[in-house]
C-alpha cells in the first residue's frame, strides 16, 4: 500500500505535466484512446466515489458556523464564472459548441484539487471544503439551470437530462461513498491510501479521451479554446479574490474563495458535455484540466513568494 501512496503522491504532484504528456501522446494515436470516451461517465463516478468517501459531517457543519465566507464564495462560484464564460465566448464569437461548453465549465461546482491548493496557499481549508462540498450538492439543480438560461442560444439545453446525468455520476455515487465509509470503514481506510492515485489516474483517462475524439478540433481551433480557457480560468482566479475582498472576508479566507472560484470540476464539464452537447463541447473541460492545475500551483508560489517578503519587510 506504500508503494500505491508513492506512486498517488508522484502523480498527484506531477499532474499536470503528466496530462500535457498523455494529451499529447493521445493527439498523436488517438485511436489508442478514443475508445475511453464511453467510460468518461463512469470514470468521472468513480471519482466523486472516492470524493464521498472522503467526505465528512463537518464539512457542512462549517456552513452554519462561517455562513457569509460560504455563502459569498458561492455566490461568485456560481455567478462569477458562468457569466465570465458567456461573456468571453460572445466577445471571441466561439463556435456553438465551443461557446456552450465553456459555459457548461464555468456552471459545473468546484474541483477536488482546490483543497489542496487552499492548503499549500496557507488559506481557509474548512471554508475551501465546505464550499465545494455543498457546490457539488448544489451541482444538480443550478448546473442545469444556468446552462440553459446562458447556453440555450447556442445548442439546445435538456436542464431535465442534464439534471438526471448529474444525479447519476455525482449524487448517487458520492452517498454510495459516504454509505461505504459509514458501514465499511475498514474498507475505506485502506482504500483511501489508494484515493489519490484512482482519482489522478480517472481524471488523465477522460482529457485523453476527450483530446482524442477532438483531433481534427484542436487542430483547427485549440488555441482559440485555450485562449479562452486561460482567461476564463484568471478571471474566476481574480474576481473571487476581488469579491472576497469587497464583501470584508480576512486573507485567508481570500485565498480559499478566489481558488474555489478558479478551479472547476471540468471532469463533469466534460462528461455532461459529452453526453448531451459534442465531443467538441467537451474540450474547454479538458484543457481547463490541465490549465488549472498549473495556474493554482502558481497562485500558490506568488502568494508564498509575497509573504516571503512581507516576512523579510
Amino acid at each position: 500500500m506504500n508503494a500505491v501512496q508513492k506512486i498517488g503522491s508522484f502523480m498527484s504532484k506531477y499532474f499536470a505535466f503528466i496530462v500535457i504528456l498523455v494529451s499529447l501522446i493521445a493527439y498523436a494515436a488517438p485511436s489508442a484512446f478514443v475508445w475511453l470516451g464511453a467510460y468518461v461517465t463512469i470514470l468521472l463516478g468513480i471519482v466523486m466515489f472516492g470524493m464521498g468517501m472522503t467526505m465528512k459531517l463537518r464539512d457542512f457543519r462549517v456552513v452554519a458556523q462561517q455562513p457569509a465566507p460560504v455563502f459569498i464564495g458561492l455566490l461568485a462560484q456560481f455567478l462569477i464564472m458562468p457569466l465570465a464564460a458567456f461573456v468571453i465566448a460572445t466577445i471571441m464569437g466561439l463556435p456553438p459548441e465551443l461557446a456552450a461548453g465553456l459555459v457548461l465549465v464555468g456552471a459545473c461546482p468546484g474541483g477536488t484539487a482546490s483543497n489542496v491548493m487552499v492548503y499549500l496557499s496557507k488559506g481557509d481549508v474548512p471554508v475551501s471544503v465546505a464550499m465545494t462540498s455543498v457546490s457539488t450538492m448544489l451541482a444538480p439543480l443550478l448546473t442545469p439551470l444556468i446552462v440553459y438560461l446562458l447556453a440555450n442560444q447556442w445548442l439546445p439545453v435538456g436542464a431535465g437530462d442534464m439534471f438526471l446525468s448529474i444525479v447519476q455520476v455525482i449524487i448517487i455515487p458520492i452517498a454510495l461513498g459516504l454509505l461505504a465509509a459509514k458501514f465499511l470503514p475498514d474498507f475505506t481506510e485502506k482504500g483511501q491510501a489508494a484515493l489519490p492515485l484512482v482519482s489522478v489516474t480517472a481524471i488523465i483517462l477522460i482529457v485523453a479521451a476527450v483530446v482524442a475524439g477532438n483531433v481534427e478540433n484542436i487542430a483547427t481551433s485549440g488555441l482559440t479554446v485555450f485562449a479562452a480557457v486561460v482567461l476564463h480560468n484568471g478571471i474566476g482566479l481574480a474576481l473571487g479574490y476581488l469579491a472576497a475582498r469587497v464583501t470584508g472576508l480576512d486573507e485567508t479566507k481570500r485565498r480559499a474563495v478566489s481558488i474555489e472560484t478558479g478551479m472547476q470540476n471540468s471532469g463533469l464539464g466534460a462528461a455532461l458535455a459529452t453526453a448531451h452537447f459534442s465531443p467538441l463541447a467537451a474540450l474547454p473541460s479538458a484543457i481547463f484540466s490541465v490549465w488549472h492545475n498549473i495556474s493554482g500551483p502558481a497562485l500558490v508560489s506568488y502568494w508564498s513568494t509575497r509573504g516571503a517578503k512581507k516576512e523579510k519587510e
